[in-house]
């Protein structure tokens, strides 16, 4: 048996269609609201026993300001655990995965019986034989082997697809809830350190976790 088709036969068609989740993202954080200014209205006021005219500056109420010192931040890891969109994509995801799995896996089947018959029969074919079969082990092999990479590059597409737009999605109702209650700046707390320390009572990711799950709920 020659070195080329020991190569086919040892060969392990392997590729890796594994569910993989970055939860990180940046938050672009709320534009601090401009203050609200007092307008002074003046209004011409004539009186019809005087002559002189008059003026009278009337003070129009100010609308009110929105705490613009607040700062807080939030869990990314567990915000997006705990978030039911990202729970919902995940499952989406993984039972696309466990599809391409099995294709994957029918590669490799396919290929592992094609060199198990050629060894049974190797000893009864003739040289011109073998070396036709071996030619064709090899084509399989190569062609096996492109459909797994565009399996795993389907895979990866998907996953970046699936992960961007949760993401979108977070960041919208992250800047949302940070206008609406009045934050200066949402800050995300991630494991690779983006926050090396931040106290407790600014941590809003329970608050912030229910305003997604309640916003996801409505429009599911």
């Amino acid at each position: 048996m020659n070195n080329s088709l020991r190569l086919i036969i040892d060969a392990v068609l392997v590729v890796a269609v594994a569910v993989l989740f970055y939860l990180h993202f940046s938050s672009k954080p709320a534009a601090p609201a401009a203050p609200a200014q007092t307008a002074a209205v003046v209004q011409p006021v004539a009186d019809a026993k005087d002559d002189d005219d008059t003026t009278t500056t009337v003070a129009t109420p100010a609308a009110p300001v929105a705490d613009t010192e607040k700062v807080a931040y939030v869990e990314s890891g567990k915000l997006l655990d705990g978030y039911k969109g990202m729970q919902d994509a995940r499952r989406s995801f993984e039972a696309k995965a466990r599809g391409w799995e099995r294709q994957n896996q029918a590669l490799v089947t396919g290929f592992q019986n094609a060199v198990q018959q050629y060894q049974k029969q190797a000893e009864s074919l003739t040289p011109e034989q073998r070396a036709a079969t071996e030619q064709k082990l090899q084509q399989q092999q190569q062609q096996a082997g492109i459909a797994q990479e565009k399996l795993q590059r389907q895979a990866q597409e998907e996953e970046a697809k699936m992960t961007q737009q949760v993401l979108e999605r977070v960041n919208k109702q992250i800047e949302k809830y940070g206008k609406d209650n009045g934050y200066k700046l949402i800050l995300i707390a991630a494991p690779s350190g983006t926050i090396a320390y931040g106290r407790k009572d600014i941590d809003i990711t329970d608050a912030v976790l229910k305003h997604l799950n309640r916003e996801y709920s409505a429009k599911k």
